[in-house]
């Protein structure tokens, strides 16, 4: 049994609280993995940056997308720019540590790709340039972020802020958001797929239950 004042009680309290109100995101998430799943299989990708911690997150759910969350089925583009380490520590060095996403969403971002930043405080100087640079060139920017108003959320198109004043708490929510995020888009896969209007690739291989591949083709819209 818990000793009521101990670290664990504490923190196990503070995410308690948490949780409840947390159920209210669910239309915000679904609608995300809608728009994700349907821009992805469009072609386009998603771009994911944090700081610390919310770096780890963000890397956990870029490894969910070009991997997989629960069945197998083909990979979808997502890009951690902070696992970029030479490109970070180049721009870093050459132009200041708060253009080491900014830069790289000028790179990579193409109008209508997704643009997700986690920040505990909502007020780093590299997340709030990525997103400037991200609303510039034409990308669709999220935020996770703790308790809003907060610059970030204020920058960016959409924010699902974790009310919260444990940077603890925060994290793991976002954890959290991060595999439902993935849940919605895989949910969402097989009617982003049979949308009608795209070219199709052919040839992908869809790996099967039994572990075997076969090729398919149309699963997947995209140029060739």
């Amino acid at each position: 049994m818990m000793a009521a004042g101990t670290p664990l009680d504490a923190h196990l309290t503070n995410l308690a609280a948490a949780l409840v109100p947390f159920r209210r995101h669910e239309p915000l998430l679904s609608r995300w993995g809608t728009a994700l799943a349907r821009r992805l299989v469009d072609g386009g990708r998603l771009l994911v940056a944090g700081n610390g911690g919310s770096a780890a997150e963000a890397q956990h759910l870029t490894a969910e997308l070009v991997g997989k969350l629960r069945e197998d089925r083909q990979p979808l583009s997502a890009i951690a720019l902070h696992a970029e380490t030479s490109a970070m520590t180049a721009i870093g060095n050459d132009y200041g540590y708060d253009e080491v996403f900014a830069r790289q969403v000028r790179a990579h971002g193409r109008d209508g790709d997704i643009l997700l930043l986690l920040s505990t405080s909502g007020s780093s100087a590299n997340l709030l340039a990525a997103a400037r640079a991200g609303r510039d060139s034409g990308l669709t920017c999220w935020a996770l972020t703790g308790p809003a108003p907060n610059p970030l959320a204020e920058l960016c198109h959409d924010v699902l802020a974790v009310g919260s004043a444990d940077s603890q708490v925060v994290q793991e929510l976002h954890l959290v958001t991060s595999h439902l995020l993935c849940e919605y888009v895989e949910r969402e896969l097989p009617l982003a797929l049979a949308a009608p209007g795209a070219p199709v690739r052919t040839g992908v291989e869809v790996v099967l239950d039994g572990g075997a591949g076969q090729q398919a083709q149309g699963v997947m819209r995209g140029e060739a």
